[in-house]
């Protein structure tokens, strides 16, 4: 049984532009790794116009950044995983995150879900005109 991603663009706020957060089977990835006051990716540098997002899988592994918490990543260090398209599945797994959190399980998705979603995200411009 596969995993299920939801990326949601939160809209910018006093602090940061606009954000992506990424919901896994209902939870949210960021939230429950960087806590409350946390942010995920800036979505102008995960959804980069005119490029692929770097959270697309390829059969390379890559790790992505996916948050960090409110002091900031250079203070407690930041969310990330390597992201890796094996066959018919994109794995998430190698999670490094902020000093003294919890690690997240392994995530396998279904790679056209997941490709599809993904799409999706960068498809969603809404946000650009606020950046």
């Amino acid at each position: 049984m596969f995993d299920r991603l939801k990326i949601t663009l939160l809209p910018p706020g006093p602090r940061f532009p606009a954000q992506l957060r990424f919901w896994v089977n209902g939870e949210d990835v960021v939230e429950q790794a960087v806590r409350a006051g946390g942010r995920g990716p800036l979505a102008a540098e995960a959804l980069p116009v005119g490029h692929p997002s770097p959270l697309r899988a390829g059969y390379e592994p890559r790790r992505v950044q996916l948050g960090e918490p409110e002091c900031t990543g250079g203070c407690c260090g930041s969310l990330s995983v390597v992201v890796q398209r094996i066959g018919n599945v994109v794995h998430w797994a190698d999670w490094q995150v902020p000093h003294l959190e919890a690690h997240p399980m392994e995530f396998d998705f279904d790679a056209s879900e997941y490709d599809a979603e993904v799409a999706r995200a960068e498809a969603d411009s809404w946000w650009r005109s606020s950046a």
